[in-house]
């Protein structure tokens, strides 16, 4: 930024106002315009839109007739990819996990305020594309001794496996739009997450194949784990047999 005296430029200017250049000092000023032609989103049809538009509130936990069961840990509902909820509903955005985790009450809390307050229900509208927690997480009391059985339901948590839709936004709105809403969303979550249009799916996955078929170099993890170069299947879990070392 350049500091030019304001009464000098006013002199300056008002002398030259017609010329296409205003010389202050050392500063050359051109004075330009430009003429942009943005072209409107393409408008929705709103009539298979959710009755809801805005995200619901989850419960903190499932509703039991009897005592809450005790669940093991099932680490296996984290990891390797999601099969299933990989695509967005009405193809235009939302957030995508790219690790496994688990989402808390708090989690799914802090994602609805941030939409609530950036959402204009009047053309858009969000819904969530995962479970409410349902599985219990057990902790023992500080200070108690070790033994007894499992502790108790501390809170419920919902597992996620990588590329699993997490949250999904449409309406007449563009992918910058999409981008400022969805964007603080996938920063905030308890595992890697980004912002997706369905537009990115097909690319992402159209190139991954293009690579696959036209790829020449046979060095890949696939081709090294197999021959156990270096030694490597003593250090290898059996996940790396089966998606060899994309997802853990």
């Amino acid at each position: 930024m350049f500091k030019i005296n304001s009464i000098l430029f006013n002199q300056v200017f008002k002398s030259s106002i017609l010329s296409e250049t205003v010389k202050c000092n050392n500063f050359l000023l051109k004075q330009c315009a430009n003429i942009h032609c943005f072209e409107p989103p393409k408008p929705v049809d709103s009539s298979d839109w959710p009755d809801n538009r805005k995200l619901r509130v989850v419960e903190k936990q499932p509703f039991f007739d009897t005592k809450p069961p005790k669940l093991p840990k099932m680490l296996r509902l984290l990891r390797g990819p999601e099969e299933v909820h990989t695509d967005l509903v009405y193809k235009q955005y939302g957030v995508k996990a790219l690790l496994g985790g688990r989402m808390k009450h708090t989690n799914f809390e802090a994602v609805r305020r941030i939409i609530f307050k950036k959402l204009d229900t009047s053309r858009m509208f969000a819904f969530w594309r995962v479970e409410p927690p349902w599985q219990p997480m057990t902790k023992k009391g500080v200070g108690k001794r070790m033994g007894g059985g499992k502790g108790s339901a501390h809170h419920y948590a919902t597992p996620v496996k990588a590329e699993r839709i997490i949250i999904e936004l449409g309406g007449n709105l563009d992918a910058h739009e999409a981008r400022k809403i969805l964007g603080p969303v996938a920063e905030i979550l308890p595992f890697p997450a980004r912002f997706v249009s369905q537009k990115y799916l097909d690319d992402e996955r159209e190139k991954e194949k293009l690579i696959k078929e036209n790829n020449t170099n046979k060095f890949t993890m696939e081709y090294v784990i197999k021959n156990n170069m270096g030694g490597c299947q003593k250090w290898l879990s059996p996940y790396d047999y089966k998606w060899f070392g994309k997802y853990k």
